[in-house]
């Protein structure tokens, strides 16, 4: 709120200030402490009526609110990742997490939501995940949320068929879900484009690759290309669409809630193949990884448009015990990732479950 002593600075800083500018112009001494004395009056009187004038006064507090929200949102968009991970002693293969215990992480309050409040948040949603087999594990971690144990093990069935894309459609909260398997940046470029062309948008849109293209291009500046042109892409889906045919005229559309899946963890040691072990060593993810960060894609790195799902920060919190080949980690880790991503929505749309 902005008080009586905030416009006090301000009044004091013109009072001190102007005089001074306008003495650059020559003014006699008489003329200056006259427009002083009557500048400092005239702000001491308005600092003084203003919470009378309640038009005047909401605006200020207003203005000084939504500072202070952009400030606190962006705060705690910082702080999402800083979760551990508790592995119990007499059964290493049962972990849990939560978000670590610091003052400015409890002050943002985020939450593990339940199937309720996950489906109140999502109802209605129209999500799209799209890339490799850790955009597929996030894709499964979000089911697993709001669907029950039964309905989840078809859903096992039906999305981990090989390369393959899965829709499914959950009528009770009329959310649906696509799952488009995209290994490649440029497959993710060609989805998108296609939405644009058709001009209709997800809600949530949750993409992310790089794994495939190591593999089998290993060439991290070929990958940054790539990475910048989906970047110049995404940025062009604003939130005015073009004017229409039959001379509708522009016409306001939702933007989609980006979010970019990063790579996990890689333990060169447990890769299941030699040539896994071979290209994909600590210097190559190193490339890969920093031509993502070049590439001003994501926010939390240069400002970009997408959101930063940090698969390889959550994966090695988790530790070596959570993954048998040292790419794919337990469901745990992309359970907490989902939760990052719905703590990120509950931020981005102002909500509170």
């Amino acid at each position: 709120m902005v008080g009586g002593v905030q416009l006090g600075v301000l009044a004091a800083c013109i009072v001190l200030f102007v005089p001074m500018g306008m003495a650059g112009w020559h003014l006699s001494r008489n003329k200056m402490l006259f427009f002083s004395g009557a500048l400092f009056i005239t702000l001491a009187v308005g600092v003084h009526l203003t919470p009378y004038f309640p038009s005047i006064y909401d605006a200020l507090s207003s203005l000084s609110s939504s500072v202070d929200d952009i400030n606190s949102r962006d705060s705690c968009m910082s702080f999402l990742h800083h979760i551990s991970f508790l592995h119990k002693s007499s059964n290493l293969s049962s972990v849990d997490y939560a978000w670590v215990s610091s003052p400015p992480v409890l002050a943002c309050d985020f939450q593990r939501l339940g199937r309720s409040d996950a489906a109140d948040l999502l109802n209605g949603s129209w999500v799209v995940v799209a890339g490799d087999s850790q955009a597929r594990l996030i894709a499964l971690s979000l089911l697993s949320l709001v669907l029950d144990s039964e309905d989840m093990e078809v859903v096992k069935g039906d999305l981990f068929k090989r390369h393959s894309d899965y829709r499914m459609v959950i009528g009770q909260i009329g959310m649906k879900l696509d799952f488009i398997w995209a290994p490649y940046v440029g497959n993710l470029t060609g989805m998108i484009t296609e939405l644009k062309r058709n001009g209709n948008y997800p809600d949530v849109l949750v993409i992310g690759s790089g794994l495939w293209h190591m593999l089998h291009f290993t060439n991290s500046s070929d990958y940054g290309v790539s990475l910048q042109s989906l970047r110049d892409l995404v940025v062009s889906l604003a939130p005015i669409a073009p004017s229409l045919a039959g001379g509708l005229g522009s016409v306001s559309v939702r933007s989609p809630h980006f979010f970019w899946v990063g790579m996990p963890w890689l333990i060169n040691s447990m890769l299941n193949t030699e040539e896994k072990r071979e290209k994909m060593d600590d210097a190559m993810v190193s490339a890969y990884n920093r031509e993502l960060y070049q590439s001003k894609l994501l926010r939390q790195w240069g400002g970009g448009p997408l959101i930063l799902l940090d698969v390889e920060s959550l994966s090695r919190n988790c530790g070596i015990s959570c993954t048998v080949d040292g790419m794919h980690y337990d469901g745990v880790v992309y359970e907490a990732a989902a939760h990052v991503m719905l703590n990120a929505l509950l931020i981005e749309s102002h909500q509170k479950l």
